[in-house]
């Protein structure tokens, strides 16, 4: 699919990507699941033992991540023989709200995977704290961010995850536009989509059958909305839900689905994976895709190939000059507070965040991995490569700063938004509330 010259050209720019450039960028239920039995010989200290650890998941059971599970299962059993590892994939949407019934059980996995951000730091107190135990990993890994909470740090980032608009090229072709200039602006975008409307195309694809939408929207379009201030301030918690610039993003929400830029039947369809699958299969022009560990490059590439394309979210602030891709911690693991034996169930986060086996996630499932050793030379995905080169000057993403609380909130409202049953002013008054 790539020319020999394109491989060539994709691998210079990747080199040495991770050790050179991201650091900075980043620093910014029930008793049948069980928890570790008592062994022998607990810990790092590579004894042979007995027991048992669970570990909750939703990935586990892909095929694209199978080699990743089994080199990070195979680490941890060559250094504690006899001790047996379980992974347990649950379905995604339904993850957290069984995780919360274990938690309010006090009984379940011993270890689990989290989202960085809000899910996670809403449910720190259930996890095991782990600054004096994971000093090893701190150099080699970042996205650290993303799964600490007031200070302390709950959890081990594996990937790294960002918000990139993808847009296909074919797409753009049969609209009359040039297929290498995506648009910069906000100006440009409502030109491409007028254009791809036109032409009997979705601009965007889009599902908000579960309000998450919004989260990708605020996040894809703050870099080129908010100013470098009052992007850190909102970072930190100190968020104007009444500035101009947030409102226009609420009222770019609103406006996009009024003007048809989107596929039917918005607040019906499921982003995942019914909008991803859309797009996938040259059902609409561009969607704001993701860099972790699924709607990625690796993806959109199995179908789209040398047509799929990637930008920087547009300027609409003529206060900004440019824009960043937003990007921080992606997935994680984090210890449970009940677990029988915390120092094995460390190791074993340990093992699933070793080099080896982030390494084998990337390269079978395209998740851009927090480990800066890993070498990522041999892909030839352009669209990776143009990923990979703005990771240096990301910043983390603005909705993961939000309580989960919040993020319901803006959920629900984001839907009654696109069926004109609120305002725009009234979802701010709402959220402003609910962020106190």
């Amino acid at each position: 699919m790539a020319t020999t010259s394109r491989t060539r050209r994709i691998s210079r720019r990747r080199g040495g990507w991770f050790a050179a450039a991201l650091v900075p960028a980043l620093a910014l239920v029930s008793a049948a699941c069980g928890a570790a039995a008592p062994q022998t010989q607990a810990g790092s200290g590579g004894s042979a033992g007995t027991g048992k650890l669970v570990v909750w998941d939703w990935h586990s059971g892909d095929a694209t991540t199978k080699d990743y599970y089994a080199k990070a299962k195979a680490d941890f059993e060559a250094k504690h023989p006899g001790v047996q590892v379980e992974f347990v994939a649950q379905p995604y949407d339904q993850y957290y709200t069984l995780l919360g019934t274990a938690i309010q059980a006090g009984k379940g996995p011993d270890i689990s995977m989290f989202n960085g951000g809000a899910q996670m730091r809403d449910r720190a107190t259930s996890l095991l704290p782990l600054d004096d135990k994971v000093g090893d990993l701190k150099d080699r890994l970042v996205g650290w961010d993303a799964f600490t909470k007031d200070s302390a740090t709950y959890a081990v980032p594996v990937t790294l995850q960002g918000f990139p608009f993808y847009y296909n090229k074919a797409v753009y072709k049969k609209a009359g536009l040039d297929p290498e200039k995506p648009p910069a602006t906000l100006a440009e975008l409502r030109t491409t989509c007028a254009a791809i409307k036109k032409s009997g195309n979705a601009c965007f694809n889009l599902g908000n059958k579960e309000g998450l939408g919004i989260e990708f929207f605020l996040s894809g379009f703050g870099p080129g909305a908010f100013t470098t201030a009052q992007y850190d301030a909102w970072l930190t918690g100190k968020r104007d839900w009444k500035s101009p610039e947030v409102k226009q993003i609420f009222d770019l929400w609103k406006q996009t689905n009024d003007e048809g830029w989107y596929n039917k039947g918005v607040n019906s369809t499921a982003m995942f994976n019914d909008q991803f699958t859309m797009f996938s299969g040259g059902k609409g022009g561009n969607v704001i895709g993701l860099i972790s560990d699924t709607a990625h490059w690796k993806s959109f590439d199995e179908f789209l190939g040398p047509d799929l394309g990637v930008y920087k979210p547009p300027v609409s602030n003529p206060a900004v000059t440019s824009t960043f891709l937003p990007a921080e911690g992606g997935i994680g693991y984090g210890v449970m507070k009940w677990t029988k034996d915390p120092a094995l169930a460390v190791d074993l986060v340990k093992s699933l965040a070793s080099t080896d086996a982030e390494k084998l996630f990337f390269d079978k499932a395209g998740a851009i991995a927090a480990d800066k050793t890993v070498d990522t030379k041999s892909v030839d995905v352009e669209a990776a490569a143009d990923i990979v080169s703005w990771l240096p000057d990301s910043k983390p993403l603005l909705h993961t700063a939000l309580s989960a609380k919040t993020l319901d909130l803006m959920h629900r409202l984001s839907q009654q938004l696109i069926s004109g049953d609120v305002t725009v002013d009234q979802v701010l008054t709402q959220l402003a509330a609910s962020d106190k």
